[in-house]
């Protein structure tokens, strides 16, 4: 029975947990054979429908949001909700899957994107106690998929890293942020607004872009008006 080392993959939906899943399985695969590493993937989004990950298991074997849906008459979130708790009321499916794996195993869970899961309801909190009980607790931590262009609107900036902080709280975990997406945005853009040390800063930053954007607006809308009245 092994204890294999395990990161929870979260983040808003869309962020590109799959995706980070799927690079970080790849890349490991080739590598020369001297630091080739064999990454192990999981999917616990019951709601999922496509991958591009070799799947270790899959919670869907276990239930799904569609059959939910269906048998009870729930929407789609209440649905996700209801999965959730029906794996913390079935952890020895969950336990029995950890257990194939050895000691010096990486494997990586592929989570929801409901991010109430991670900061209003308690579901994957108690996953995760659960999971430290049989002795995963020292070899756990949780990566946050944040998308890049988010990075370059201050007020999404500034939601996504609370609801990181918030997640991270919650877990109580080992915890790092991931910048998806990186090559949809400017990278020199993307820095200079990492180098704002606090949020007020940001914000204040922001403010005058927009101010700076309108100014440029009015004096663009004037000299038309003037041209027209020549």
């Amino acid at each position: 029975m092994g204890r294999c080392f395990i990161q929870i993959i979260m983040g808003p939906a869309g962020s590109g947990k799959s995706t980070f899943c799927t690079t970080l399985q790849q890349h490991c695969a080739n590598l020369d054979h001297i630091r080739r590493r064999r990454i192990h993937v999981a999917n616990l989004d019951p709601a999922a429908e496509t991958f591009g990950y070799d799947m270790a298991f899959d919670i869907r074997d276990l239930i799904t949001v569609e059959d939910v849906m269906e048998e009870l008459g729930l929407g789609p979130n209440g649905a996700l909700i209801y999965c959730m708790e029906f794996l913390l009321e079935n952890m020895d499916w969950l336990e029995d899957e950890l257990n194939s794996f050895d000691d010096d195993e990486l494997l990586l869970l592929d989570c929801p994107g409901q991010i109430e899961l991670y900061t209003h309801i308690p579901v994957m909190k108690r996953i995760i106690e659960q999971m430290s009980m049989w002795g995963h607790n020292s070899r756990m931590a949780s990566v946050f998929i944040v998308d890049a262009t988010f990075v370059c609107d201050a007020p999404k900036f500034i939601s996504g890293s609370l609801l990181s902080l918030s997640a991270m709280i919650a877990l109580e975990l080992p915890h790092i942020n991931v910048l998806s997406k990186c090559d949809l945005v400017d990278v020199e853009k993307v820095e200079s607004v990492l180098e704002e040390e606090t949020s007020t800063s940001l914000w204040h930053r922001e403010e005058y872009a927009v101010r700076r954007r309108e100014e440029e607006q009015e004096q663009q809308e004037e000299e038309e008006r003037r041209s027209v009245a020549v």
